[in-house]
């Protein structure tokens, strides 16, 4: 990369844009975008810290912060981050083993991984996850989000709830005769209504006016639910003073999983709703940027004692609908919210847990993808399993493995399937047929005595390397030339260059010479790097195969003479 397009790319979009000319007419617009945005994030931030096991004023920061950062820092032009529900499982397991400092700490180690993965260029790395991977965690972690929930909605009595999806349903039913009826009224009204809203009027701020209606109701009727005031009766108005959370090596250490976790969770999520930003305005966002603003943010959220935070793709579709033109929006979404903390937090005391878990369960069901879940279970088989395992695995067991696990038998099945599409065929007793890139796909028919021609069609890699090998031992004798057609060989890997070799080796003591016709460029490079390339006396190189079966011609008819000109 170039040092022009390297500053571009690590350029924050707002940068851009600011230089494209900032008129009042832009930011009236992403102002009221801004605001839309703040409506819908208020009580989604205070609901996805509770579930997370925080407070909900540490949602509101992190909003605050973390939402700032990412549009100033961000490489999205309409990016609008916070808060997601894509952690709350992770911080939830967090916290418990480590305590909320090891979550500050955790957080602050994702963002400086964030930073380094952007400045090392791997924001274009998130393609390669596939497609049933994604879709099997994200809707684990949504039955992990609604299961979470069910104690607040159904107001059960319970001293603890267990962490783990099993044992946290069979406490559940051990405290089914709690049930309060009151509180399933108070989440099933709030749930109606959101459904309702989205259904009838899909413009309107279901959750805030479901939040807002909820909470007029305890407050005017005396109802007795539990609200956010009687679980956290000592929330803090502002913001906190930043500051480094406690720290030693032994804890870096043990949040070190939780870190990892963190960053690919921000950075997969932040990449995922960049691109469904491009798509909606026709734009394109630099990835390796975004991670690094991904990266400020997170860091800032620790200072100032948030949650981890990314892009998130429902608020930033938000955003766009709303008008926005630029990351202003954004930033004007945080400032608004700052405005809430500042001037009207007291008002957090009434809005009751079970219109939260509503709004939770709303959540859930979004981040299911129910659609996409149901499509690729029409997949073949391996997408199939490898969908149902992730989603197993996160729902069970746990978000890490699921990841691991899923990504690793993803590449095998890859490797797995491109090496059933690469052919290689022992063309010496076939009819020649033209090609579309005017070589032959067969051998003709009458070849000189002593002359194999083998085709490879495909990526000669680790996968397929040692078929290569086989399909010459089932040859027979060992011939005097062999042609290898390398024309459709786009890639040549590190077991592909050892297999050549061992061909040219195993030539060598048969008296067999290789000629290989049409190489590509990185095939012809790896084959350089271990002296077997022009330049070398190994391996004779034809431009295409006519050429090849010439100089095999005139091998195999005239050996000496063909020897001397040779040499």
């Amino acid at each position: 990369m170039r040092a022009d397009e390297r500053l571009i790319a690590f350029t924050p979009k707002l940068v851009t844009v600011l230089h494209e000319g900032y008129s009042v007419d832009r930011l009236r617009r992403d102002s009221i975008a801004g605001l839309t945005v703040a409506i819908v994030a208020l009580p989604l931030a205070m609901a996805l810290a509770i579930a997370s096991g925080a407070s909900p004023d540490k949602g509101l920061v992190t909003a605050v912060i973390a939402g700032f950062l990412i549009s100033a820092l961000g490489g999205s032009r309409v990016q609008v981050g916070g808060p997601t529900g894509a952690f709350v499982v992770v911080i939830f397991s967090v916290i418990a083993q480590h305590g909320y400092d090891g979550l500050l700490l955790a957080t602050l180690m994702a963002g400086v991984m964030l930073i380094i993965a952007g400045y090392a260029g791997l924001g274009s790395l998130v393609r390669f996850i596939p497609q049933p991977v994604v879709t099997g965690f994200t809707a684990g972690i949504a039955v992990i989000i609604a299961s979470s929930q069910v104690k607040d909605f159904l107001g059960l009595s319970m001293e603890s709830v267990p962490a783990d999806f099993l044992p946290k349903w069979g406490a559940y039913f051990a405290a089914r005769d709690s049930l309060q009826v009151l509180t399933v009224t108070m989440g099933a009204a709030s749930l109606a209504l959101i459904i309702a809203l989205r259904k009838w009027a899909p413009r309107l701020p279901g959750f805030l006016i479901a939040v807002i209606l909820a909470a007029a109701a305890v407050a005017l009727l005396h109802l007795p639910v539990e609200t956010i005031g009687s679980r956290f009766p000592d929330l803090s108005a502002g913001l906190p003073a930043p500051g480094l959370p406690d720290f030693s090596l032994a804890k870096v250490r043990a949040v070190l999983p939780s870190a990892f976790t963190i960053a690919f969770l921000a950075g997969i999520e932040a990449l995922l709703s960049a691109v469904v930003a491009d798509g909606m305005i026709g734009s394109r966002h630099r990835p390796n940027q975004e991670l690094v603003g991904q990266g400020m943010a997170n860091i800032a959220s620790a200072l100032f004692g948030g949650l981890p935070a990314t892009g998130a793709i429902a608020r930033t579709a938000t955003n766009i609908k709303a008008g926005a033109i630029t990351p202003v929006s954004g930033m004007m979404h945080a400032l608004f919210l700052l405005l809430f903390i500042l001037f009207a937090s007291d008002l957090m005391a009434y809005v009751p847990l079970a219109a939260l878990a509503a709004i939770l369960f709303m959540v859930a069901w979004g981040m299911s993808e129910h659609h996409r879940f149901i499509q690729l279970l029409r997949m073949p088989n391996g997408d199939r399993a490898l969908l149902l395992l992730t989603f197993g695995l996160t729902v069970l067991v746990d978000l890490t493995v699921a990841i691991g696990v899923g990504v690793t038998l993803a590449s095998l099945l890859f490797m797995m399937r491109m090496s059933q599409a690469v052919e290689i065929a022992n063309d010496s007793s076939e009819m020649a047929t033209p090609s579309e890139d005017g070589e032959d796909i067969h051998q003709r028919d009458a070849l000189p005595a002593g002359v194999e021609v083998f085709r490879i069609d495909g990526p000669l890699f680790f996968g397929v390397a040692n078929e290569l090998l086989d399909t010459l031992r089932r040859v027979g004798p060992p011939p005097k030339i062999i042609i290898l057609r390398m024309r459709r060989v786009p890639l040549l890997d590190a077991s592909g260059v050892a297999t050549i070799e061992d061909i040219v080796r195993q030539a060598a003591s048969a008296g067999t010479q290789i000629i290989v016709s049409g190489i590509q460029a990185q095939p012809l490079a790896m084959l350089e790097r271990i002296s077997l390339g022009p330049a070398g006396q190994h391996i004779l190189f034809s431009d295409d195969f006519s050429d090849a079966l010439r100089v095999a011609t005139a091998i195999a008819t005239a050996p000496s003479a063909a020897a001397e000109r040779l040499n």
